[in-house]
């Protein structure tokens, strides 16, 4: 599975874009073994996806709508691959399934003994609207959304001033990168001239590329990088990106909240604001860190 979010070049991520390969079943409507897997994980995706952007009460519904959709076209294509778009569109969030078949999919009734066939009807009776591009190849919904609202003590880290400059900062992919990120990023910090704790904002580092290591690579995997980006904005904000090739991040609130690990919460405790996003370029996803200058809270 590739993937991307797409987002303004210092903003809140807010479209998230997939592209599965697969296994077709060989024999008509069924689906193999592989391709039973996908519809879980895309719920997963689509899950973090969703409390990063602040609409998990939205989750259930999306969640289901997705899985039918994609369903659908597993059952009903045979092609090798099978592209998601979920994005938020004025105030809607526009599922899109593209399966190249040119088929324009349409509802048929199904019997009350029949252990398919009802999901164009799940998704008749759930979505605001639903419908086919010309080319019967893509098939989406929509759903008309509220964000979340009420006090949180763990703002989305959106960039709010323009970054001045920056420096990239690249990781072996192994435990050894946290020990370079420490070294490098001193000096990094110093060629940036930030004027904040730079103590802080190294441990900050250390815990995101040490979360990177643990969580983002696959042992035994070849050909896998890490990497980190440092910046200073406008408002002399330290932004900290540090990117790794696992798209998935399905317990950040806990981890940032210290219910699994210490890391991000020992990030958080020094005054950092912690997101994360499907990196650009289906390479995997960027934890990010931003904070003030100033005394660090502990």
């Amino acid at each position: 599975m590739t993937s991307a979010l797409e987002t303004p070049h210092h903003g809140v991520p807010r479209a998230l874009d997939l592209c599965i390969n697969r296994h077709p079943h060989p024999g008509p409507g069924g689906l193999s073994p592989a391709d039973a897997l996908w519809p879980h994980r895309l719920r997963r995706v689509l899950r973090a996806a969703l409390a990063h952007w602040r609409l998990s009460d939205h989750g259930e519904t999306a969640e289901l709508l997705l899985t039918e959709l994609v369903t659908n076209a597993l059952r009903h294509s045979d092609g090798s691959s099978i592209g998601v778009r979920v994005c938020v569109r004025d105030d809607r969030l526009v599922i899109a399934v593209n399966d190249g078949s040119p088929g324009i999919p349409v509802l048929r009734p199904a019997g009350p003994d029949d252990e398919s066939g009802r999901g164009l009807f799940l998704v008749e009776a759930l979505a605001e609207s639903w419908g086919a591009s010309a080319d019967g190849a893509t098939t989406w919904c929509t759903l008309p959304l509220t964000e979340d609202k009420g006090p949180s003590d763990m703002e989305p880290a959106a960039v709010t001033a323009p970054v001045l400059r920056e420096m990239p900062l690249e990781l072996p992919a192994d435990p050894s990168a946290v020990k370079v990120a420490r070294v490098c990023g001193r000096t990094r910090l110093t060629m940036l001239d930030w004027p904040g704790n730079g103590h802080a904002a190294i441990a900050v580092l250390g815990a995101l590329v040490d979360n990177a290591v643990a969580h983002g690579l696959t042992p035994g995997r070849t050909g896998q990088s890490l990497s980190a980006r440092l910046g200073v904005t406008e408002d002399q904000e330290i932004v900290i990106d540090v990117t790794d090739p696992n798209p998935l991040f399905p317990n950040f609130t806990d981890a940032v909240d210290g219910t699994v690990g210490r890391g991000l919460w020992n990030a958080r405790r020094h005054g950092a604001r912690l997101t994360w996003f499907v990196a650009s370029g289906f390479e995997g996803k960027t934890v990010r860190a931003i904070f003030r200058p100033g005394p660090a809270e502990l």
